[in-house]
């Protein structure tokens, strides 16, 4: 459909030029599809300002330019200005197939998406579960339209709270829990530690502050729990060979854990680079941004100032190198934009955070204009996940592991499964409650604007009704359902024959696929995806009731069983780009 609708562009653009002149014309005149029409158009309202003419002028002079494309059965002009196209039906049966290929819009480009990116000797939580699953399904999505995308963990992998762990581990190491789970037990020393530490503060008179004050200067009555912290920090940076051995050990069995939880979400990377692999390059940054005047010393420290006129918003500055040297998460991330730049040359940086980095990542992207980083950099952000009660904080212990999550949600399908399937033998449904179970979790985050904040509830996130993954995967159950029985009777698919209301309706919203997932592609919004294929499962929900397949004449079943295969295939290979599987049965 694309190639139509470009087509219908240049032909109307063209008639308003040969009517009052080029200037203000764009190339293109944008036709897309609309629940009012096959195709509508509705330049003529955007453009009448600029061309100082009325709309319905404009709409007149286009419409001739519609009308004599081949493609076009009924152009008419509507309201204001609204240009309205129907299709003739034997171009949609013959452009069927456009459904199931999509335009390379991305060959030749290079795109490095940084997403999941957990903290190591923290558990993964449901918190995670966003930057996941979105990254995930955004990496699937641009590969689709031809990207070449490398995928990257940037693993929180270094940061004062090594230091942290490191006393907590010599003072509250339970080893035989160590041994029976070691980043459970990791949390638990952490969490441990918190408690200590904020009570040697209350004991102090000294403010407790929410957080990791990670790159904060000691408070001049810190408590000793900090100062040893602090101490143990300083003994990492330098070389320690116990605390290197320490802080490995911890990377290590965090890695583990993650790999195991990655493999289960059909999760995978083509780079694990954290935060330590870009230790060395930190001073060498920072030299940088001073040689280029980007940044500037501060009492001691060095900082980046941002001005309104120089960087399009004054924001705080951005502290790159602490008085006493140290370097902080924002060189980190300077350094990182770096080392992406010189060696993949992307196109594209998408970096998959939740909304309090915000500021922080306006901070760095404008630090990387100053550099002239030629890359679109994008911060893909999206809304908190909270529990009733509140935000996740790992410093109190006070969240749902994400295996938890999707061992109860594998539970609850299999529930799902046995009271639609009471046939389905054990093995079967296991794979069943594993499928549906994981696709339920997934799409339930996926089908939401990624900037709207969810409250997690066992509830919503394994509900097995409405724009869900197991309403859409049991669309596709259904139509593999009739290809079994009607392929008992020995028919096959054929070409399309005249179409009923609710068929060519089918038609046109598969035509509509690869719209879809170009838009996914542009605008990192997975969930028009899932609202896309939802929609499509309605629709064939409707064909299945307006039109039999098995018992039809010949010809027309022939037809029939040609969009079930293509409505199939589409649901298929949709919810594979957002990284769920379908089941033959359910």
């Amino acid at each position: 459909m694309h190639a139509l609708l470009e087509e219908l562009g240049s032909a109307a653009s063209a008639a308003l030029v040969k009517a009052f002149g080029a200037e203000g014309v764009p190339p293109t005149l944008v036709f897309e599809p609309s629940p009012r029409a096959d195709v509508q158009c509705t330049a003529a309202m955007q453009l009448a300002k600029a061309l100082r003419k009325p709309p319905r002028d404009l709409a007149a002079a286009i419409l001739p330019s519609v009308l004599s494309h081949p493609a076009v059965e009924k152009a008419e002009m509507a309201g204001a200005g609204f240009i309205n196209v129907t299709l003739r039906d034997a171009w949609i049966a013959t452009h069927l197939d456009d459904c199931l290929t999509h335009r390379p819009v991305g060959a030749g480009q290079t795109v490095v998406l940084d997403y999941s990116s957990p903290n190591v000797a923290k558990p993964m939580h449901i918190g995670h579960i966003r930057s996941t699953i979105l990254g995930e399904a955004m990496k699937r999505v641009l590969r689709a339209v031809g990207y070449t995308v490398v995928a990257d963990n940037h693993l929180g992998d270094w940061g004062t709270q090594f230091g942290k762990l490191i006393v907590g581990w010599r003072r509250y190491l339970d080893r035989a829990a160590y041994e029976r789970d070691p980043v459970g037990e990791l949390l638990r020393i952490y969490v441990k530690y918190t408690e200590e530490e904020r009570a040697q503060k209350q004991a102090l008179g000294a403010p407790v502050k929410e957080g990791d004050d990670d790159d904060a200067a000691l408070p001049a009555q810190a408590p000793a729990l900090l100062l040893e912290a602090r101490a143990e920090l300083v003994k990492l940076q330098a070389g320690d060979p116990e605390n290197v051995a320490l802080w490995k050990q911890f990377v290590d069995v965090s890695m583990a854990e993650f790999d195991r939880v990655y493999k289960r979400l059909g999760v995978s990377f083509d780079e694990v680079l954290g935060e330590s692999f870009y230790n060395d390059q930190l001073a060498a940054t920072v030299d940088e941004l001073l040689e280029k005047g980007i940044a500037e010393h501060s009492q001691g420290a060095v900082i980046v100032t941002f001005t309104k006129e120089r960087d399009g918003e004054a924001m705080p500055p951005m502290l790159v190198r602490k008085a006493d040297g140290g370097f902080l998460y924002g060189t980190s991330d300077i350094a990182a934009m770096r080392y992406r730049i010189g060696r993949w040359s992307p196109s594209r940086i998408l970096i998959v955070t939740d909304e309090r980095q915000q500021l922080h990542f306006r901070q760095l992207f404008a630090v990387a204009r100053r550099l002239g980083v030629p890359a679109r950099l994008e911060h893909v952000w999206f809304g908190l996940m909270r529990l009733p009660e509140g935000t996740f904080s790992t410093r109190d212990g006070n969240v749902i592991s994400l295996e938890s999550l999707l061992d109860e949600a594998e539970k609850r399908a299999a529930d799902v499964a046995r009271s639609l399937n009471a046939d389905l033998a054990e093995a079967e449904l296991a794979e069943v409650a594993r499928v549906v179970g994981l696709g339920s979790v997934k799409y339930n985050d996926l089908s939401k604007d990624r900037q709207t904040l969810i409250t997690f509830t066992w509830d919503k996130a394994l509900s097995l009704q409405g724009n869900t993954a197991p309403y859409v995967q049991y669309a596709y159950a259904r139509i593999r359902s009739i290809q079994r029985k009607v392929a008992e009777l020995g028919a096959v698919p054929g070409p399309l024959v005249a179409l009923e209301p609710t068929e060519r309706a089918l038609v046109m919203t598969l035509l509509r696929y690869p719209l879809a997932v170009e838009e996914v592609a542009m605008s990192s919004r997975p969930h028009a995806l899932c609202d896309y294929l939802f929609e499509l499962a309605g629709a064939f929900s409707s064909f299945f009731n307006d039109c039999p397949v098995k018992d039809a004449e010949p010809s027309v079943r022939a037809a029939r069983l040609t969009l079930c295969d293509r409505v199939a295939t589409v649901l298929r290979r949709g919810l594979d780009l957002l990284g769920i599987e379908v089941v033959e049965r359910m």
